[in-house]
């Protein structure tokens, strides 16, 4: 084993280990805890290694980078690609030649264009609303309140199969002001199963990342996107990644 392959493999096991003490503290089974590795960034030749590790979905931020890389590992067709940046109407024809999952829809208009881009080519994909929970400006996703009455008009795309809700907590190291953030998603999503429209699900919550996913667990995650544990620092600034609706200056690690 090379040392590329033994560092991803230790980090690989050290993200399982912490995972697995969570679910334990929360008295959760470590099994309703997708593991998400986010792949910004990453190249190709990386992403061969953790897919031979056993990875099998790879998280991603902008919709050329990941064709691209779908693409180059297009002889792996056991790989799962999740888009969980912000998704411009004018890329949702890229997202539906390889897109499996979408993570940040918090547009009708968004919603439109995926969904009739991916009905020309007789593909459906699962899809996560993104709620900001934070309330920060520099942050995309709807507010909570908006949530309800974005909801009861999804079931219109008949190409999008609503799985859950997706948010992107306070960046903080301050467990007392991120902790609310998931506490908010999750009784949010408890509420919406109960008033979601027929055909839409509310199970699944996409919340945590690399310095905060224990409390997200705690808080019901069955998504964690992990980026930086994984595969170490980014020579890229994240705010290339996670683009501040605001205008302003912004990042979201992970």
């Amino acid at each position: 084993m090379d040392r590329d392959t033994a560092q991803l493999q230790a980090n690989l096991d050290a993200i399982r280990a912490r995972i697995g003490a969570a679910c334990r503290s929360a008295g959760r089974d470590p099994g309703e805890v997708r593991l998400l590795p986010v792949t910004k960034t990453v190249g190709a030749d990386r992403l061969r290694i953790a897919h031979a590790l056993g990875l099998r979905q790879f998280g991603e931020n902008k919709v050329q980078e990941a064709l691209g890389k779908s693409e180059a590992l297009a002889d792996l067709p056991d790989l799962r690609w999740v888009l969980i940046g912000h998704l411009q109407t004018n890329k949702a024809r890229y997202a539906a030649r390889f897109a499996d999952e979408f993570q940040a829809l918090d547009s009708l208009r968004v919603a439109q264009a995926l969904d009739t881009q991916l009905q020309s080519r007789g593909r459906a994909i699962d899809v996560l609303v993104q709620v900001n929970t934070s309330g920060e400006d520099t942050k995309f996703g709807l507010a909570p309140d908006e949530v309800p009455a974005f909801v009861r008009q999804l079931p219109a795309f008949s190409s999008l199969r609503v799985r859950g809700l997706m948010t992107l907590a306070l960046f903080s190291d301050d467990a007392a002001r991120v902790r609310p953030c998931f506490v908010r998603l999750r009784e949010l999503r408890d509420r919406l199963r109960q008033e979601a429209p027929d055909g839409i699900a509310m199970d699944d919550l996409s919340m945590g990342m690399s310095g905060d996913f224990e409390l997200a667990i705690a808080e019901g995650a069955t998504t964690v996107r992990v980026g930086t544990a994984l595969f170490g620092h980014r020579p890229t600034p994240d705010s290339a990644y996670w683009p501040d609706p605001s205008g302003a200056a912004g990042a979201t690690p992970d």
